[in-house]
């Protein structure tokens, strides 16, 4: 059984073994993406055997998911025919899709698995309708556009392809210093290579300057003494603006994270799904049942419709502009803040989407060229508690990305660790109504009586909760002052009802910088 194409906004979230798939899709994940043990773009996480893609699957399939499996290297000589076989594997084990980047390997996953979707990786670096067009004829059903991409970009490239193909869009998790991920850094100073899902991340690293003549002296650059973090880019973080990424007519939305925990996967998947059936509400698709009222589509305007072209600009289409032009950043406001202002450098709307600064002959410029407009509507708004889950697990400091020119992501050149400001201190086994409510919990740090924590729950807002000042006991039932032992068995008092595998995490009472 395989689960068809949705008809709405898909959460796709990572998952680096089984235990990750399965927690993405208890916390609403509407599909998975996932890599095998080989020729994936990912070799830190443990991955998936053929037996975990088959229960994975079949778990997925059971709950209205779906799952798909990176096939994005860029394979070698020696590596084509057990990249064949590899495919013919994994097309018998109950899989959505493969996610390629090599035109070979999708030509030859259209003879081997023909019945398995093709998606597009953004390794490919799609940027433009021509590229998606063509990608699609040749037989994908869906492209992960390159992540340089603004969302003027991806509502141009929804108006000029058809209306099956999909476009998937990265929302939220790290992001690579190089072109679409297409880095020989590591490579070059480690000889691990990022194309085989091996990367050092040497982007991350601190760097000096050194003098030829004073060897062994090292000199800093700019932003502590003891060096820089030159090519360190920020975090994704789109959850806030998740209306206007949909409205510009991104089908799929992905949580980047394979190498992170379930509990990561977890938080970011519910606050992901949470928000986008926020939006679904409050666009009038669904009503909070999760019952249909109306056909799900973007707000794009395609070059088909009667309004195309006619006058629907907006301040998402002048600040791409504008940032293409090479105004200033200070000059965005000032120039195009209102209909009648002067065009930035005299030049039209067309022309200005179109220029780069360059070294070039004169640039032929495509006169009757129209971006795509979106119809306006009001913001969709979230919950405060929802926009604090970002900030609830692992992160560098976050930006939007490059979907808004004005905005542009830059670089933690201080630091490359993370912050971390709330930590999991244990997982729910079970709980049962006896006593008036119990829950039995494998700890992970400590939890004390008075203790504020928080339970995550799939599809709903975070239980909030103190520990009580009696009833806590060890797994011989043995009252306990505290729960002090990381991966040991615990139960306390809990009259809320709460479900298997449900992480239970507090504040830390200091933040640190540090990986979850």
């Amino acid at each position: 059984m395989r689960i068809p194409t949705r008809k709405k906004p898909e959460v796709l979230s990572p998952a680096g073994n089984l235990r990750g798939l399965k927690t993405a899709v208890d916390y609403g994940a509407d599909a998975v993406y996932c890599g095998g043990k080989a020729f994936g773009m990912r070799s830190a996480p443990k991955n998936l055997s053929l037996e975990d893609f088959e229960e994975g699957s079949r778990y997925a399939h059971e709950r209205g998911a779906r799952v798909y499996v990176t096939c994005n290297v860029l394979p070698r000589n020696n590596e084509i025919e057990a990249m064949r076989e590899y495919i013919g594997q994994l097309k018998d084990t109950g899989v959505d899709a493969l996610i390629v980047s090599d035109i070979g390997v999708m030509m030859m996953a259209r003879q081997v698995a023909p019945n398995l979707e093709l998606h597009v990786s953004t390794q490919a670096g799609v940027t433009n309708y021509q590229a998606a067009n063509a990608f699609y004829e040749l037989g994908a059903r869906r492209v992960v556009l390159a992540r340089e991409m603004d969302l003027q970009a991806v509502r141009d490239i929804r108006a000029n392809i058809p209306d099956d193909l999909d476009i998937e869009c990265f929302v939220h998790g790290a992001m690579c210093m190089a072109f679409s991920g297409r880095c020989l850094f590591s490579n070059y100073l480690t000889g691990r290579d990022g194309n085989h899902g091996e990367c050092a991340q040497p982007c991350r690293w601190k760097y000096s300057i050194v003098e030829e003549k004073r060897p062994g002296q090292y000199f800093p650059i700019e932003q502590t003494e003891n060096g820089a973090y030159l090519f360190n880019s920020q975090d994704m973080n789109m959850l806030g603006h998740l209306d206007d990424l949909i409205d510009s007519g991104a089908t799929s939305l992905k949580i980047e994270g394979r190498a992170k925990s379930a509990y990561y996967i977890a938080a970011m998947t519910n606050a992901y799904k949470t928000a986008v059936n926020e939006y679904m509400i409050q666009r009038g698709f669904e009503d909070a049942d999760g019952n249909i009222l109306l056909p799900f589509h973007d707000r794009v305007i395609r070059p088909s419709d009667p309004d195309y072209g006619q006058g629907t600009e907006d301040q998402v289409m002048r600040n791409a502009d504008a940032a293409f032009a090479g105004v200033a950043d200070e000059g965005y406001d000032r120039a195009v803040a209102t209909s009648d202002a002067p065009e930035p450098d005299g030049m039209s709307s067309h022309a200005r989407s179109t220029r780069r600064k360059s070294n070039t002959a004169v640039e032929q410029i495509e006169t009757d060229w129209k971006h795509a407009a979106v119809r306006p509507a009001p913001h969709v708004e979230l919950s405060e508690w929802l926009l604090e889950e970002t900030d609830k697990v692992a992160h560098r400091d976050y930006s939007t990305g490059f979907y808004y020119p004005e905005h542009k992501v830059t670089q933690n050149t201080d630091r490359s660790a993370y912050f971390r400001s709330w930590l999991v201190v244990g997982e729910v086994l079970s709980w049962s109504a006896d006593e008036g409510g119990r829950v039995t919990l494998m700890s992970r740090n400590k939890i004390e009586p008075g203790q504020q924590v928080e339970f995550l729950l799939p599809g709903e807002r975070p239980l909030a909760y103190i520990v009580p000042e009696d009833g806590l006991r060890d797994a011989d039932g043995t009252p306990v002052p505290a729960i002090n032992n990381p991966a040991h068995v615990f139960s306390m008092p809990c009259p809320h009802q709460v479900p298997i595998n449900a992480a239970i995490r507090s504040r830390t009472k200091k933040p640190t910088l540090k990986a979850e």
